[in-house]
């Protein structure tokens, strides 16, 4: 039997770029860039002074015994699951009867939950700790919670490899799609990484930006963490046909590979590995992808790594690609990067428009891919492959196609 063709039918997201989905697009379009200064209660004697960080949560009407055992990471996903689930139709309202499941990816977990927790137990000497810590912040509680919230009743899974979760949770979702263990699902990412602990933690790797995310610029000095969630709903072909759903693009294929080298640096051999499998898996030839989201997150190695990469798998016909780094605007969501990329992918498809790498100032001869600098470029996209590289050397690899 052959495999079942997967369809976009929803898309959701909340970022420092925008409460929603369009608001997300409407500012990576237009190069606008949502870094600004870190704004969390308890800084300390943090050396990190900004970030992509969600300024006021939107308003919800989700059930406050449902919300009182979610953490923040957790919250995002259920507001992008939300917003994923009423375009595709598949409201709590209004839904028909199919199984719908949900696989939330996470870098992290709930980080603020643990913290306080500590606080609790070490600075005030309480007792005990809230009775929802673990719940807030276990790494599978933003697709479980997505799940209590929503009613989704089909398999529900977290994934958690470090910045590549949110496309490994649309390729287990795609997978598990093409076997028939579901109608639709919900993937995609969230994390909330701006919590005392955690960012100090990421200081500890002198990675960290100090003025702002410069992806494959010369001048760039790292990565800037931020906080967000992305989910699009996934479904079988048959299945948004059955009930007359609109098609906003399709899953052609996935890629994944493991390094199995270094723990922190990447190699150019993984990357090149997941790239070239998503292609065959997809049934491309390289001159068929228009557009690359890279993973590019503004450091050294990523960068440099990441072109040769690319160079490696479309040979001459890199320099036809466009390229462009949306974590210069939205900063790097950790689990959720690779999400609110997909909703980036899918958009550029339908609209005809390259989002940018916004804060480019100076070449680099080792980054000499055309990179889309600050300003979004107009052109036809009919493939879209989505890059994401994490920590450990696990690859994912998404390519998205028009309908």
């Amino acid at each position: 039997m052959s495999a079942r063709r997967v369809v976009i039918t929803g898309l959701g997201g909340i970022s420092c770029l925008g409460r929603n989905a369009a608001e997300n697009w409407d500012a990576m379009r237009r190069g606008v860039c949502g870094i600004g200064p870190l704004t969390i209660e308890d800084k300390h004697d943090l050396k990190t002074a900004i970030a992509g960080q969600i300024a006021e949560l939107p308003d919800h009407d989700f059930e406050k015994r449902k919300v009182a055992s979610t953490g923040r990471f957790g919250l995002l996903a259920a507001m992008a699951a939300r917003e994923a689930l009423e375009q595709a139709g598949l409201s709590r309202e209004a839904r028909p009867d199919m199984s719908i499941g949900a696989v939330i990816g996470t870098g992290v977990y709930g980080g603020d939950a643990v913290e306080k927790a500590y606080r609790d137990i070490f600075w005030y000497e309480k007792k005990r700790t809230d009775i929802f810590t673990v719940p807030k912040a276990m790494p599978s509680s933003a697709a479980v919670h997505v799940s209590i919230i929503h009613a989704l009743k089909g398999p529900v899974l977290g994934v958690t490899s470090a910045c590549a979760s949110g496309n490994h949770a649309i390729a287990t979702a795609f997978d598990m799609l093409r076997m028939g263990r579901a109608d639709a699902i919900v993937a995609g990412g969230a994390d909330a990484p701006l919590s005392y602990g955690v960012v100090k933690a990421w200081e500890a790797m002198r990675i960290l930006a100090k003025t702002g995310c410069r992806p494959f610029s010369a001048d760039r000095e790292g990565l800037v963490l931020g906080d967000g969630a992305g989910a699009i709903v996934l479904e079988t072909l048959e299945s948004a046909e059955r009930r007359g759903a609109t098609v906003l693009a399709e899953i052609a294929g996935v890629g994944m590979s493991a390094d199995a080298s270094d723990i922190v640096a990447p190699t150019r051999e993984g990357p090149v590995a997941a790239m070239r499998n998503c292609l065959s898996d997809a049934g491309l030839d390289p001159s068929d992808v228009d557009y690359v989201n890279a993973h590019g997150t503004a450091t050294l190695g990523n960068d440099r790594t990441e072109t040769q990469a690319i160079r490696e798998v479309f040979g001459a016909y890199a320099d036809s690609l466009s390229v462009s780094s949306t974590k210069s605007m939205h900063a790097h969501c950790l689990g959720a990067s690779s999400a609110i990329e997909a909703l980036a992918c899918i958009q550029a498809i339908r609209d005809g428009i390259v989002p940018p790498t916004a804060n480019y100032t100076e070449p680099d001869p080792e980054c000499d891919l055309d990179v889309t600098p600050n300003v979004a470029r107009e052109r036809p996209v009919s493939v879209a492959l989505s890059n994401a590289f994490a920590f450990g050397g696990a690859n994912a690899v998404v390519a998205f196609k028009a309908f």
